[in-house]
């Protein structure tokens, strides 16, 4: 059997081995290789693939978990094998938030970029089957840990004081007259990096709710998450998004 496959990855010299090496085992065919998410999924809006095989850092404004979760909103589940040498939080904080649980695979490029290795992977993405790299797994769960620990562990030190003073009620004016700034947008820019630390920004477009969720969030020191219904999630012990039940 041949699996159909695209490969995005943002080094030229790579991308063309990695294609080389896949179509000589004889089992695979690669539909379209390219270096950025924004590309994948234009590709994928008119080819669908049995499979991608994506980088985690490319190239284009969104990472590869950020591009898988664009196109599997068009195509439920399309197996994606990704690899990465990046040890950044964020990557790692951004797979946990794309809630991707299935027909996947995440291993360290060092670790399993030969198309032998590869390969297994690609097929069991495509059976249904997931896989995530032991040290891969160790990392996602210690960014778990920390995230669960407090969202103030998310912001630096300046949004840090800025969104303990939301908590408290305060406008932009005060806030910026507290720590000593001459122009309140500073405060509206910085409030724009907690809302993206913690996941506002995709939850609502409305200024007034995220900030109003942003005070919740930095006064119970706990992550949530909201619904399109307004309902609030809180972070299990096990990692998991629970109904918060009203106290």
């Amino acid at each position: 059997m041949t699996y159909t496959l695209i490969i995005v990855e943002d080094n030229p010299n790579l991308r063309k081995a990695l294609c080389t090496g896949l179509e000589d085992t004889g089992q695979v065919q690669v539909l379209y290789t390219c270096e950025s998410g924004e590309e994948a999924l234009v590709y994928c809006l008119t080819n669908q693939p049995d499979s991608i095989l994506m980088d985690v850092q490319l190239a284009g404004d969104i990472n590869g978990i950020q591009a898988a979760v664009e196109i599997r909103r068009e195509f439920p589940r399309l197996p994606v094998v990704f690899y990465s040498i990046q040890d950044d939080d964020a990557y790692y904080r951004d797979f946990r938030r794309s809630g991707i649980l299935s027909h996947y695979a995440y291993v360290r490029k060092s670790n399993y970029l030969l198309p032998n290795m590869i390969l297994p992977l690609i097929k069991d993405a495509i059976s249904g089957r997931s896989f995530i790299d032991p040290d891969i797994e160790v990392r996602v769960q210690e960014v778990r840990q920390k995230d669960e620990q407090s969202p103030l562990a998310l912001l630096e030190p300046g949004e840090r004081k800025v969104a303990e003073m939301l908590a408290l009620g305060m406008t932009n004016e005060q806030i910026a007259n507290k720590m000593g700034f001459k122009d309140k947008r500073t405060i509206s820019r910085t409030n724009g990096q907690i809302y993206a630390a913690w996941g506002l920004n995709l939850s609502t477009t409305d200024e007034k709710i995220a900030r109003t969720r942003a005070a919740i969030i930095a006064r119970s020191n706990r992550m949530l998450q909201w619904d399109e219904e307004g309902k609030a999630y809180i972070l299990d012990e096990n990692g998991q998004w629970q109904l918060q039940e009203n106290e």
